[in-house]
C-alpha cells in the first residue's frame, strides 16, 4: 500500500511541475466558470419570465446539470491530454525500467499511477467549490442532486483516467496515447446518441446499457441506481486490469 501511495504522490506532484498539468487545470477552471455563469444567466432570465425566482424550477438541478453536462464533453478531450504521459513518458525516458526491476508489483504501479491521475482530476473538480457556495447563497439547494452530480462527474473522470492510462501504456508516444484516448472516450459517449434514434428492441437495450452518457445522465438526475455504479466500476476495473497486463508484459519483454 505504501508503494501505491508513493507512486500516486509522485504522479500528482509531477502534474504541478509540468505545463500540461497547469494547462488542463486552468482550462478546466476557466470553462467551468464560463459554463456556470451561462447557467446563472439562463436561470435568471427564465425565472424573470416566470415572475418569481425558482418558483417552478429546481435551481440545483438546472445549474449543476447544465454545467457538468457541458464540462463532461470538455473532459472527453482534456483527460486524455492529462493522462497521456502516465506510462508513455516513463517508457520513452526508460524510467519504467527502474519501476519494473524494483520489488513493486505491476498492480501496485498501475494503481499508483491511476490514483495519482485521479487525485489531480479531483483537484480540478475542487476548483468548482464556488458552485455549492453560490447555491447556498441563492437559497436551499437540493442536496441529493448536488451530491449525485459531483459523484457522477467524478466517476466519469475516473473512467477517463483509466482509459487514458491504458492508452498511455500502449505506446512511447504521448500524442498517440492522446488520440487513442479521445477516440475511445468519444465512442463510448456518442453511442448513447445512436441509442436515442434506434427503434425499441434488444439492440437498443444493449446500446443504451453500454452508453456512458446514459449512465452519467441517470446519476446527474439525483437517482443513484446500483446498475449505474456497477457500470462505472466495471469499466474502471477493466481498463486498470488491461493496463496491469500491459505493464506486466513490459516487465517480461
Amino acid at each position: 500500500m505504501s508503494a501505491i501511495l508513493a507512486i500516486a504522490r509522485r504522479e500528482t506532484s509531477a502534474y504541478f511541475s509540468s505545463p500540461i498539468g497547469w494547462i488542463c487545470l486552468v482550462l478546466f477552471s476557466l470553462m467551468g466558470g464560463i459554463f456556470f455563469t451561462l447557467m446563472i444567466v439562463g436561470y435568471a432570465i427564465q425565472s424573470a419570465s416566470m415572475g418569481a425566482m425558482g418558483q417552478d424550477e429546481n435551481v440545483t438541478e438546472m445549474l449543476l446539470q447544465g454545467m457538468f453536462g457541458n464540462l463532461s464533453v470538455i473532459v472527453i478531450f482534456l483527460l486524455p491530454a492529462l493522462t497521456m504521459t502516465l506510462v508513455a513518458s516513463d517508457r520513452r525516458e526508460k524510467s519504467i525500467e527502474l519501476l519494473l526491476t524494483s520489488p513493486v508489483s505491476s498492480t501496485s504501479i498501475v494503481l499508483g499511477k491511476f490514483l495519482g491521475g485521479l487525485a489531480f482530476a479531483g483537484i480540478m473538480v475542487a476548483t468548482t467549490a464556488y458552485v455549492p457556495a453560490t447555491l447556498y447563497w441563492l437559497g436551499e439547494p437540493d442536496h441529493g442532486v448536488m451530491v449525485s452530480n459531483y459523484v457522477g462527474f467524478i466517476a466519469l473522470l475516473a473512467v477517463f483516467v483509466a482509459v487514458g492510462m491504458f492508452t498511455s501504456s500502449l505506446t512511447e508516444h504521448p500524442m498517440l496515447a492522446l488520440v487513442a484516448g479521445v477516440t475511445i472516450n468519444l465512442t463510448a459517449w456518442i453511442v448513447g446518441w445512436l441509442g436515442s434514434v434506434m427503434s425499441d428492441g434488444t439492440a437498443k437495450s444493449v446500446v443504451e446499457h453500454i452508453s456512458m452518457l446514459r449512465h452519467f445522465e441517470n446519476i446527474s438526475k439525483g437517482v443513484l441506481h446500483a446498475g449505474d455504479a456497477v457500470y462505472f466500476l466495471s469499466v474502471i476495473a477493466f481498463f486498470v486490469f488491461a493496463t496491469t497486463q500491459r505493464v506486466e508484459a513490459l516487465r517480461w519483454r
